[in-house]
């Protein structure tokens, strides 16, 4: 994912947030009256989980909360700030994915636990160690200076949330920290976590089906947004490294790497395209009018779930958005 958020507009609204604050209205979605423990999550995928889990007894607030949205280049604002110092627990995505997160608890001073989606779900660590050891120490850096600096970790995708497994792991730690939270009620997020993780099991058995229809298929993407459950669904991602890399932050694509690309459609070798809707560039669109030209199928992916969704409904629509792509 690009990680081009202007750091200059960032810094300038946290600058001005205290006063900002206090201009506030009631009606304003950060300062509306609360039941229970507050969550804050940095999209509104995280907080659908947490709806999950917390079902009654939690007041969930999204930042980003829409898929027309960008979260490549958000910024934050007054009301984040706000909703995020009265956060009992905050979510973030982690990886380099959501650093404004980071920023503005600093800025309110709010000591609060933050379930890191990231660390939580077991894929960072995964991914680790793949990589040769000079590689993980650069890993681990970039790690260290993510709460600091911000940084992408290299080698590592950082939507999580397009892992079952993963997911099934965030859910967990959410229960935990909410347990924790409010001991009185903890057999009821265990409840709703027992309730979640069936849907999310559900979830995995239909990817697992898929197998039947794609096996031996090839796809293609335009960043590695989905590529957790494309490979869940048993695709191979065919696509040049060098593309999607490019693509995910933000640079130029070297013409040869555009050009072994789009040949990927006139070869045959790829079934479906991945295309990331929220982020599109002269590239994406060359590669997308590749595969219709060839009737290679074109399925989008967003990083944040429609209006009316929630987090299994959406996955399901993937799904199902997979399957029939491959009938």
């Amino acid at each position: 994912m690009r990680l081009n958020t202007p750091r200059a507009a960032l810094v300038g609204t946290i600058a001005i947030s205290a006063l900002a604050l206090a201009g506030c209205s009631a009606g304003t979605p950060a300062a509306e009256e609360t039941t229970g423990l507050s969550v804050v999550a940095s999209t509104n995928v995280y907080g659908s989980i947490a709806e999950a889990v917390g079902g009654d007894l939690v007041t969930v607030t999204s930042i980003i909360t829409s898929a027309a949205q960008d979260p490549h280049s958000y910024e934050a604002s007054a009301q984040d700030q706000l909703a995020l110092s009265k956060a009992d627990l905050v979510i973030e995505n982690g990886g380099g994915y959501d650093p404004f997160i980071d920023t503005l608890l600093s800025a309110a001073s709010n000591e609060a636990p933050v379930v890191n989606a990231s660390e939580a779900s077991g894929l960072l660590e995964g991914d680790a160690h793949e990589h040769d050891e000079a590689a993980e120490e650069e890993a681990g850096h970039d790690e260290e200076e993510g709460h600091e600096g911000h940084d992408h970790i290299e080698g590592f995708n950082e939507h999580v949330w397009y892992s079952f497994h993963g997911v099934e792991h965030v859910a967990e730690e959410i229960a935990h920290q909410l347990s924790e939270l409010d001991a009185d009620n903890a057999a009821t997020y265990e409840a709703n976590l027992a309730d979640f993780t069936a849907e999310i099991e559900t979830l995995e058995a239909t990817a697992e089906a898929l197998h039947t229809d794609t096996e031996g298929l090839g796809a293609a993407i335009t960043e590695p947004v989905p590529l957790y459950l494309l490979e869940a669904a048993g695709f191979t991602n065919r696509t040049p490294d060098e593309f999607s890399e490019a693509i995910e932050e933000g640079t130029d694509v070297a013409p040869a790497v555009l050009s072994e690309t789009l040949a990927l459609f006139d070869s045959g070798s790829v079934a479906l395209l991945a295309y990331n809707s929220q982020t599109a560039s002269n590239e994406t669109e060359q590669v997308r009018a590749a595969a219709e030209e060839n009737g290679v199928a074109v399925v989008e992916f967003t990083e944040t779930m429609p209006d009316g969704a929630d987090y299994v409904s959406w996955m399901t629509d993937n799904l199902s958005a997979i399957s029939a792509a491959v009938k």
